[in-house]
């Protein structure tokens, strides 16, 4: 067991002019479980990193800091080897091109006898679902099942202080379960402190005994166990963003009525790319002979297993990658701009046709601040400069980003980043948005308010004409707004109209 003190402790990363969390008094005792809540950006990540050692005097994050941030008695970048940290993104932890070389990279550098180092790696695949031998590739795998890899590791590790960030916000429902239920058997069979950041607290409140909410830039506004937290502060946590149980967002979104199509999926099979190495897995075929149209003015989903195909299919979809067998074709107001296959068009053409919003945030952000980054794209696209100022103008202030206009996009929590690359994907500005919108996890990362700006921004796109296609776990998102559901598996896809319930 680990336990925590921070007294009078603040961050302030590299080149921000505010703190991202200051004067934070927080005792957490040698096995308990916390849930972190807060707004989008009120520094829980930071306050999880903190914890793992990658801040302070020798952390790899840099940045100021003040107060002091205990773990088991002792700086925490001098703990590191008892502190399991999952992260928001997992390509960030991913060290090795075979699954299970990966999982047995943390015990190896903490020294585990070799004899003991394989069975604990097949244990952990094992409570994770992990789907493959320790041979797959990690280089083949999906967001998800990244995820799940990553969570195996650090349970491989068997941290002392064990810190998990969003752990289930990329997986599918059988996969969170999982995940979940390794989180029930760690609180029941080991004394490991657990400091868990969920956005959707409905699905953990029983994982936890204590709930800590973080005011951005500030320290801690409530602390306690969850019924009496969500009892006396519920009201005002959801008015702030937190996801309270039972005071989720509900979007007034009618349906839409749709109009005629403007691309299609023909006979489009996909494979994985090879595995790493001379005996590196196979290629296998994950989708195929698809056939499938997007419409105008219409919100499609694509919903299925980790590894399913979603990205691969939304990838095909967006003309960023070429079909193994087939092709996606333009219809309609996108043919009048090229009727050759989308993978085919000039990248200036397809960026100002097809909005693109990648899996991983960070794989778009090319320009050193938030707002360069807004007007990297219409600039390219010689739109005049008035016209470019004020569609990122707006942007900023629909998407909550202008207290962040002038810092480096790396720097942003993942729910900042997931806004800045939605809104990288609209050109210049909602009026002038592309005509297909291809988003991979639009909503990750957002607390409720953000969550209720991405659909109503959304749903003005989709009423403008543009056809909105999003690869998604989320079943809110599919509820309140979704018009078509793709659900991709087995290779194929099957075609449900209308919204989920």
């Amino acid at each position: 067991m680990a336990d925590v003190r921070l007294s009078g402790w603040g961050w302030r990363h590299a080149g921000r002019s505010e703190y991202a969390l200051r004067g934070v008094d927080l005792r957490i005792d040698a096995g308990e479980r916390v849930l972190l809540l807060g707004a989008s950006g009120a520094g829980k990540s930071t306050l999880l990193h903190a914890l793992a050692g990658l801040t302070g005097p020798d952390g790899a994050i840099s940045g100021e800091q003040e107060g002091t941030l205990l773990v088991e008695g002792r700086p925490a970048d001098r703990r590191r080897g008892t502190v399991g940290l999952v992260s928001q993104d997992p390509d960030s932890q991913l060290v090795m091109a075979r699954a299970g070389d990966d999982v047995a990279f943390g015990p190896e550098n903490l020294g585990v006898d070799p004899d003991r180092i394989w069975p604990r790696v097949a244990r952990a695949l094992n409570a994770v679902g992990f789907p493959y031998d320790h041979r797959r590739s990690t280089g083949a795998l999906s967001g998800g099942e990244k995820q799940r890899l990553v969570v195996a590791g650090a349970m491989a590790m068997r941290p002392r202080l064990l810190l998990l960030d969003e752990p289930t916000a990329n997986l599918d429902p059988e996969g969170a379960a999982l995940v979940r239920g390794v989180l029930q058997r760690l609180s029941a069979e080991t004394e490991a402190t657990l400091v868990l950041v969920e956005h959707r607290v409905a699905e953990v409140v029983d994982l936890v005994d204590r709930v800590v909410v973080l005011e951005p830039g500030g320290g801690v506004v409530a602390d306690g166990p969850p019924a009496r937290i969500f009892d006396r502060h519920g009201a005002e946590l959801a008015e702030r963003g937190v996801w309270v149980p039972g005071r989720e967002p509900e979007p007034s979104v009618a349906p839409a009525p749709g109009g005629a199509p403007v691309l299609a999926a023909e006979g489009v099979s996909a494979r994985t790319p090879g595995g790493l190495g001379m005996r590196g897995d196979g290629r296998r075929t994950v989708l195929e002979d698809v056939h499938l149209e997007a419409r105008s003015g219409t919100a499609t989903a694509l919903v299925g297993a980790n590894g399913s195909g979603k990205s691969t299919l939304l990838t095909l979809l967006a003309g960023l990658d070429r079909p193994h067998r087939g092709a996606v074709v333009p219809r309609g107001p996108l043919a009048e701009a090229d009727r050759r296959p989308l993978y085919r068009w000039p990248a200036r053409r397809l960026a100002r046709n097809v909005g693109t919003v990648f899996q991983h945030a960070e794989d778009q952000f090319v320009t050193a601040s938030v707002r360069e980054e807004l007007a990297l794209g219409p600039r390219v696209s010689g739109l005049p400069p008035a016209r470019v100022g004020a569609g990122v103008d707006e942007l900023l202030q629909r998407l909550r980003l202008e207290h962040l206009a002038d810092v480096h996009p790396y720097t942003l929590s993942g729910g900042e980043k997931r806004r800045l690359s939605v809104a990288t994907a609209l050109g210049s500005g909602p009026a002038n948005a592309p005509c297909v919108l291809a988003l991979d996890e639009p909503t990750f990362g957002q607390d409720t308010r953000t969550w209720r700006e991405l659909v109503d921004l959304l749903a003005a796109l989709r009423a403008g004409g543009s056809a909105v296609l999003m690869a998604t776990h989320d079943p809110l998102l599919q509820h309140r707004f979704t018009d078509v559901r793709v659900r991709v598996g087995g290779a194929g896809v099957h075609v449900d109209e209308g919204r989920t319930t």
